[in-house]
């Protein structure tokens, strides 16, 4: 394939806690995205998982690493399966869990952060014919689990590392609401205030800023960007919800068990804490927790919740579980009740769900999300009047429940969507292309 052009590549990519995507930006201001082989099709959003498989060949073991659709592709075609890993980058500011072993291997975050974002890089040498190895990257306004900006620093830092190991050479980091924002800008004939709301699988991240073609002709300045905000939690939060209500009961969240003439709770709690967290769940499966289980199993009241809870984790049925949460979340966003349907080997939870109890749910995020917006509009000073537009992008800004939230300060009217698992890889495209004009 012959080279795009002589220069530098300008390049991003939005490494996501569920999906990814790599992005473009040519001399002329166009974006090409990657585009990624995914059964009979290609897609251009990456799935954020990694899966690991053993393979034993004469006197030695080989493990092997697949990512993205590849990733999900063999995991379920596996008759014995490996580990598939979800919402890496969920962990990024954790101290204590720095890495996991798998089949004996110790593995850091960053070794396996790193392995995605090395075939990331090379699809995008292979459809762009030259050398990826800078690259402007997006992070959240807030990362999971941070509670100060030493926390937010410490996570960047663990994912500058991961870039390194990857393979590039240097890595800018732009805040992932404004990276959509540039994304909006490029389809503007005229400037706006505008409010980018970005919700991902693990934050949601608010920006409101001045774009327009004006701006861009006369140079961006530190007081376009008026204020950041965010939290969190986004889409990974609602589907926690749906887990507590509707799976974990079913896996024996309110069994009891008999010891000692008592009646007392059949699995400790911290279980189905971490079953309600994708990051968490496919570190359930150890030894420790398999002897807990075992044992809650003998006691148990209701033995066959225990059981389908052990079935779960044994057989790394995460992603299944993952995926019938995802199409309740989609149907209820469509239409006012939608059918949970999750069956495998010893389960089979059926549920109708009405979109009014899903919304309640969620009441407290949803009640977390308006109080970050509400709070960037009150230090910023800005009256909701003012935002010509709201741009929402992410999965989670389909839910109607959030999209109610900016309909009800900004009017409908002025609330727009589009690119929801793109436009972040692209606006960072486009920022990247401006640091080389």
């Amino acid at each position: 394939m012959p080279l795009l052009s002589a220069s530098l590549p300008s390049i991003g990519i939005d490494f996501g806690t569920t999906n990814s995507s790599i992005a473009l930006a040519t001399p002329e201001g166009t974006v090409k995205l990657v585009s990624f082989p995914a059964a009979a099709a290609t897609v251009e959003s990456f799935r954020s998982v990694l899966y690991l498989e053993q393979h034993k060949q004469a006197a030695r073991t080989q493990i092997k690493s697949f990512s993205g659709p590849s990733a999900i592709e063999h995991y379920l075609d596996a008759e014995h399966k490996g580990r598939l890993i979800q919402s890496l980058k969920s962990y990024l500011t954790s101290r204590t869990l720095t890495g996991t072993e798998v089949f004996g291997r110790r593995y850091t975050i960053e070794d396996l952060i790193s392995r995605i974002l090395t075939d990331l890089r090379q699809y995008a040498e292979q459809q762009f014919g030259q050398p990826v190895r800078r690259a402007t990257v997006g992070r959240p306004v807030r990362f999971v689990g941070a509670d100060t900006t030493e926390d937010d620093a410490f996570a960047i830092e663990r994912l500058r590392e991961a870039f390194t190991q990857a393979g590039f050479d240097s890595v800018d980091f732009e805040m992932e609401p404004i990276a959509a924002a540039y994304s909006y800008e490029s389809t503007l004939d005229h400037d706006e205030l505008i409010l980018i709301g970005d919700f991902g699988g693990g934050t949601s991240d608010f920006s409101l800023i001045h774009v327009g073609p004006s701006i861009r002709k006369r140079g961006r300045t530190a007081k376009d960007l008026l204020g950041n905000g965010g939290l969190g939690l986004a889409g990974d939060a609602f589907d926690a919800r749906i887990v507590r209500k509707l799976v974990s009961p079913a896996l024996g969240a309110d069994s009891l068990a008999r010891s000692l003439n008592k009646l007392l709770p059949a699995v400790p709690a911290w279980i189905y804490a971490n079953l309600e967290r994708w990051h968490y769940l496919s570190f359930l499966k150890t030894r420790n927790v398999n002897q807990i289980l075992k044992s809650a199993r003998a006691n148990a009241l209701e033995p066959e919740k225990i059981e389908a809870l052990i079935t779960l984790i044994d057989e790394d049925l995460g992603y299944q579980l993952h995926q019938a949460v995802q199409r309740l979340k989609i149907e209820l966003s469509r239409n006012e009740s939608a059918r949970f349907a999750f069956r495998d080997g010893s389960m089979d939870i059926e549920a109708t769900v009405i979109r009014a109890d899903f919304e309640s749910w969620i009441g407290e995020d949803l009640q977390s999300i308006e109080q970050c917006v509400d709070g960037l509009l009150k230090t910023t000073g800005i009256s909701p009047k003012t935002v010509d537009r709201v741009f929402l992008t992410g999965g989670t800004s389909f839910v109607p429940a959030v999209r109610r939230i900016f309909e009800s300060r900004f009017t409908a009217e002025r609330v727009r969507t589009g690119n929801e698992f793109t436009s972040v890889a692209r606006g960072l495209a486009l920022r990247a292309r401006e640091g080389t004009l």
